[in-house]
């Protein structure tokens, strides 16, 4: 398979590369594209087939679940089978931004997305090449990091040709990423959060929103 780089400078003027990756998508093929924190691998998320060839091109246990992405908070509730106050309250303080939350999932969502969980995390990027994406492709999209698993997370997208050419056929190019660190996750399904992963927001900062001290 060619892996095909396409540089993404401005939204507006870089439509048709926008809406490429997104039809891409649609048919339940894959594409990397930046975020905020590291590049993404996006496949979608209620496409059981593309999930599949996600697993295979970062050859990821069957068992570790992906995440979903979204455009804005409306979609939240497609996903989602509660959205707990305090949920709303971190989607409201840190998103779009380097943060995933955890809640029930709807029986829409694939089993293969998750893990077999009952559980989805939910993320809204800070990128606006990732937002655009998600915009035009109009679904969810499963995206971990661009990388063969136990490999570096990528920062750019000549680190991601480096490690994926050949696996998937198309890379957005938007320069690097603005953290280059992972998004902190937050588990909601419970009476209190717990943070599954300590990423680019501190459990303070979580804590602090939840407890309105900030």
């Amino acid at each position: 398979m060619e892996t095909k780089i396409i540089h993404v400078g401005d939204i507006e003027k870089d439509k048709q590369a926008i809406t490429a990756a997104a039809q891409m998508l649609i048919a339940g093929e894959l594409v990397a594209m930046p975020t905020e924190t590291v590049y993404g691998l996006a496949a979608n998320g209620m496409d059981e087939l593309a999930v599949k060839k996600l697993y295979e091109a970062k050859q990821r246990p069957g068992y570790k679940a992906f995440s979903l992405q979204v455009p804005d908070v409306s979609m939240v509730n497609d996903i989602a089978q509660q959205v707990p106050d305090m949920a709303w309250q971190l989607f409201e303080k840190f998103c779009p931004g380097p943060i995933t939350i955890v809640l029930p999932k709807k029986n829409t969502v694939p089993r293969v997305v998750t893990g077999g969980k009952k559980t989805v995390g939910i993320r809204i990027p800070a990128n606006d090449i990732a937002l655009a994406v998600l915009k035009a492709a109009g679904v969810p999209l499963a995206v971990p990091s661009a990388n063969i698993s136990a490999h570096p997370s990528p920062t750019s997208a000549q680190m991601v040709y480096d490690d994926m050419q050949g696996l998937i056929p198309l890379i957005l190019d938007g320069g690097p990423c603005n953290l280059g660190i992972e998004s902190t996750i937050v588990d909601c399904t419970g009476d209190e959060p717990v943070i599954i992963r300590q990423g680019a927001i501190s459990e303070k900062k979580i804590l602090d929103c939840i407890n309105n001290k900030d």
